[in-house]
C-alpha cells in the first residue's frame, strides 16, 4: 500500500526517465490521493505521460524544473527511472541560488561516481525550496523482502555463489561504480560499470559461449545498494528483463537487497523467474552464507 499524501499540502513532481519505474510510482501516488506532476526527461523518458500534467525538461535544466516547482506548487519529488547520459556541462541551466555551485557541478560531472553526480542533483534540486523523497516511499510494496520471490530457492551452491556476489558488489559499491556483479562456482566473473546490469550479464553469456566460464556451474547475479549510497534516488533494481537475460547466461538465480532493492512488476517477475527455472531471492547483507534468508 502507498503513502498517504493527505498530510502534505503542496503537490508531487515525478522526475521521469526510462523505463517502468516512473510510470509505477506515479500509479501508486494517483492511488493514494496525489495529483503527481510529471517532469519528463527529454531523450530518456519513453513512457506517454499525457494522462499527468507533464513538462520536457533537459537533464541539467534546473532553471526549468524551478519554474515547474513554482507553477505547480510542488513540494516533494521523486528520481525515478534510467538516464543513460549525463549532460554535457554546457547544458547546464543553473537557477540563480546555485550558480555559485556550478564549478564543484561541472568537475562532479565530470569525474565523480554515479553516487556522487546523485547526490549533488538532489542538493540542486532541494535548492528550489523542495525535499526530495525516495520512490519507495510513494511505492513500499517495490522493495525486496528477505526471502524467495517464486516458487524456486537459491541451492548450498548459489548461496556460496550469492555470499560472494555480495563481498564483490560491497566493495565495487564503495568505489562508485555499480551496484551488481555475477559469481559462478565461487569465483566472481562480472562486475556492473557504466553499462549497467542487463549489459553486464549479456557479457556472461557471451563468456559462457567462449568457454571462459563454466557451463556447469550456473552462478548468481547479486545486486546491492552502496553502502554510502542516498537511498532517496537509484536504488537497485531489477525486473522481467533482468531474469529473461540471466536465463540466455545460464544462471540459477537472481539475489537483491531486501529493504534497499526494487523489484519492478513483482508477479511478472515471478512469473517469468518460475517459467525459466530461476530463483529471485532478496536477502540480508549483513549474513552469512547460510543466513542470508
Amino acid at each position: 500500500m502507498a503513502a498517504s499524501g493527505q498530510d502534505n499540502k503542496g503537490r508531487l513532481a515525478i522526475i521521469a526517465g526510462s523505463g517502468f519505474l516512473p510510470a509505477y510510482v506515479a500509479e501508486a501516488a494517483r492511488q493514494a490521493g496525489e495529483d503527481p506532476v510529471i517532469i519528463a526527461l527529454t531523450n530518456e523518458a519513453d513512457r506517454n505521460w499525457s494522462a499527468f500534467d507533464h513538462a520536457n525538461l533537459g537533464v541539467g535544466n534546473f532553471a526549468g524544473l524551478e519554474a515547474m516547482f513554482r507553477r505547480y506548487g510542488v513540494d516533494r519529488v521523486v528520481m525515478s527511472g534510467g538516464v543513460a547520459r549525463r549532460p554535457a556541462w554546457r547544458e547546464i541551466h543553473p537557477t540563480w541560488r546555485v550558480v555559485k555551485e556550478l564549478p564543484s557541478t561541472i568537475r562532479t560531472l565530470l569525474s565523480g561516481g554515479d553516487n556522487a553526480v546523485l547526490q549533488m542533483v538532489i542538493r540542486l534540486i532541494e535548492a528550489c525550496d523542495v525535499r526530495v523523497i525516495g520512490a519507495h516511499e510513494i511505492a513500499p510494496d517495490l522493495l525486496a523482502t528477505i526471502g524467495p520471490l517464486g516458487k524456486f530457492s537459491p541451492s548450498k551452491e548459489d548461496l556460496r555463489d550469492i555470499a560472494q556476489g555480495a563481498k564483490a558488489a560491497d566493495a565495487l559499491g564503495l568505489l562508485d561504480v555499480g551496484q551488481g556483479a555475477v559469481s559462478v562456482g565461487g569465483r566472481v566473473v562480472a562486475l556492473e560499470g557504466a553499462e549497467g546490469t542487463d549489459k553486464m550479464i549479456e557479457r556472461v553469456a557471451g563468456l559462457r559461449v567462449e568457454g571462459r566460464i563454466s557451463t556447469r556451474r550456473r552462478g548468481v547475479l547479486v545486486k546491492l545498494c552502496k553502502p554510502q549510497q542516498d537511498v532517496r534516488a537509484d536504488l537497485p533494481s531489477i525486473g522481467v528483463s533482468t531474469i529473461l537475460n540471466a536465463k540466455k547466461a545460464g544462471l540459477a538465480g537472481v539475489a537483491v537487497e531486501a529493504g534497499r532493492a526494487l523489484v519492478l512488476e513483482r508477479e511478472a517477475v515471478s512469473a517469468a523467474a518460475d517459467e525459466a527455472g530461476l530463483f529471485v531471492c532478496g536477502i540480508d547483507r549483513g549474513l552469512s552464507a547460510e543466513g542470508f534468508m
